[in-house]
């Protein structure tokens, strides 16, 4: 059962107790989750399914997420849709503990919520962007290509090379 005040915090008492092989769903269906004071998904749905194991309880999630972020190359704020899928082992005991180090709480709660922040965090683009064909900003006005078209000449050379593209000019007349 998901705990009321966090709907992330699972009690799994009752699956320590079931046989070996012996598992049950649970749903996320969470509008709104603050993760941490910069990480924020909404409309985070999935299913965790929880299987009693002779070492421990396997949890297997699968979860679908949005996230705001901005376009690196027009920096238009958009919701960024996620997927994760995670499989984790809470052990019983430190002899059956895997390599992500998580041992069963005595209360038998498992909060999933920082496992979800981790693995969502992965999930998030390194340089996001709003649409594959993004335009990005004009180099000379910063407007926004995707919206408008600007008539800046093209051919805009630093003044410091201007020299070197009349000598260019001076060869191709000779």
């Amino acid at each position: 059962m998901p705990h009321s005040s966090n709907p992330l915090r699972l009690n799994v008492g009752f699956i320590i107790n079931l046989s070996v092989g012996e598992s049950r769903d649970f749903t996320f269906d969470i509008p709104n989750l603050h993760l941490d004071t910069d990480f924020d998904l909404v409309n985070l749905n999935g299913l965790a399914h929880i299987t009693r194991t002779a070492q421990g309880l396997l949890v297997q999630v699968k979860l679908n997420a949005v996230v705001n972020c901005e376009c690196v190359r027009c920096l238009t704020p958009f919701n960024q849709p996620l997927h994760s899928e995670f499989t984790e082992l809470y052990a019983f005991s430190r002899n059956s503990m895997t390599d992500s180090g998580l041992i069963l709480p005595d209360d038998a709660q498992i909060d999933l919520k920082p496992l979800i922040r981790e693995y969502m965090l992965l999930e998030v683009p390194i340089s996001p962007l709003c649409k594959e064909d993004c335009k990005g900003l004009c180099p000379i006005c910063g407007e926004n290509l995707n919206i408008t078209t600007c008539n800046h000449e093209e051919d805009s050379i630093d003044p410091r090379l201007a020299i070197l593209k009349s000598l260019l000019k001076k060869s191709e007349n000779n």
